[in-house]
């Protein structure tokens, strides 16, 4: 009998990486090679963000823990080549920031492709 194959990509790292607003945590998921792009309202899709490699995807991740918000990780889906979840977020004075976010995975489950889509509150 066939056995299923079970996801190598860790969603509890996620999880505790992106609430616990750790940047090595979250740095530590993606490929060295990786390549993270980023659409919001100063980045439109035909000029997005782009930050490449884990040591400038990790310092990006340093900037975004380092301001005073909560974030949670909602309605993660994995499969073994592909990552999807949403991350809400909101600061102290009640602005909301909603990030959807889709990734492709290599062979070893890191991040290799990213793409994120940010929105705030008015």
């Amino acid at each position: 009998m066939a056995q299923a194959a079970t996801n190598a990509f860790d969603l509890e790292t996620l999880r505790r990486g992106v609430e616990g607003r750790d940047a090595d945590v979250l740095s530590s998921l993606f490929a060295e090679d990786a390549e993270l792009i980023e659409i919001d309202k100063d980045h439109p899709p035909n000029n997005p963000q782009v930050f490449r490699g884990r040591s400038e995807i990790a310092e990006h991740l340093r900037d975004v823990a380092s301001r005073e918000m909560t974030h949670r990780l909602e309605r993660p889906i994995v499969d073994d080549r592909r990552l999807a979840f949403t991350e809400a977020c909101r600061y102290p004075d009640g602005m909301n920031v909603l990030c959807m976010a889709s990734a492709d995975l290599d062979a070893e489950h890191r991040i290799v492709r990213q793409t994120a889509v940010t929105a705030w509150d008015g």
